[in-house]
């Protein structure tokens, strides 16, 4: 058995998947940023040439990325957040390399995507957002598709796993500003200042969908999480119903976990 854990940012994703990973110890576990043989967010996707023109830009970096770096045919896949620099060029520079918020032609982020779905042959594997979040935020957010269209490609993504054991643990969150608010505060400095919240609120500021529609600031944020969420629920419900299972996020029990098939 596999499992994705997914949900709304501040859903309690990264708790669930610690909970899962102490209960299965014979289970790897792969967290945001981290490589994964579906996923590839916060990851640069490169060819040798541009890998090697990496190597030579940061050479004081050198042995951390290829330490993070992992293989897979012609391509690499630098973990590029995991690299420790205070050079804030480097991320920036590796963020260009990423699949998602249409930096790839849609033909060519479907044709990775789906191929990757395709070739994934491990088992006994616990995933923080590997299915759900980074695909359909790019599809929303950047390729601006309509929710039928999403529903559409996912139902290409579940013929790709065809014949994989797995389970969708999906967190619903009832108070999505509530939860907002929590990660708002988790996730500042000692000092109180927000580090996620502002960086999130400009990356949707900045999107096709929101500029093209002159939406902007935490309320229409707050609506396009709803939104997203029903979508989600409605992947659940309508592509993988026999694979999903709804939790109310930050309020079920060790009993609901012990009972995952």
């Amino acid at each position: 058995m596999n499992y994705f854990v997914e949900g709304l940012q501040g859903s309690g994703k990264s708790t669930l998947v610690q909970k899962l990973s102490d209960m299965n110890p014979g289970y790897s576990t792969v967290r945001e940023g981290e490589y994964s043989p579906v996923e590839l967010s916060w990851c640069a996707y490169v060819d040798d040439d541009q890998y090697h023109r990496i190597l030579g830009k940061y050479p004081e970096l050198r042995l951390q990325i290829e330490k993070k770096t992992c293989s897979e045919g012609c391509k690499k896949i630098v973990c590029y957040t995991k690299v420790i620099t205070e050079n804030r060029d480097f991320y920036q520079d590796l963020e260009q390399y990423e699949i998602y918020n249409n930096r790839v032609p849609f033909d060519t982020f479907q044709s990775i995507v789906l191929g990757r779905y395709r070739k994934w042959d491990t088992d006994r594997m616990i995933f923080e957002c590997s299915l759900f979040q980074n695909i359909v935020e790019d599809m929303i957010l950047y390729r601006q598709a309509r929710d039928e269209d999403i529903l559409s490609f996912y139902k290409q993504i579940r013929e790709e796993l065809k014949g994989k054991e797995y389970r969708i643990v999906y967190l619903k969150a009832s108070d999505i500003r509530g939860n907002l608010e929590t990660i708002r505060k988790e996730r500042s400095d000692e000092h109180g200042h927000e580090l996620w919240f502002p960086m999130m609120l400009g990356f949707f500021n900045n999107c096709p969908y929101a500029e093209s529609r002159g939406l902007k600031g935490e309320e229409d944020l707050i609506r396009h999480f709803i939104h997203r969420q029903a979508l989600e629920l409605r992947l659940c419900k309508e592509v993988f119903p026999d694979r999903s299972i709804i939790l109310e996020s930050k309020n079920y029990s060790e009993e609901d976990i012990l009972n995952l098939p």
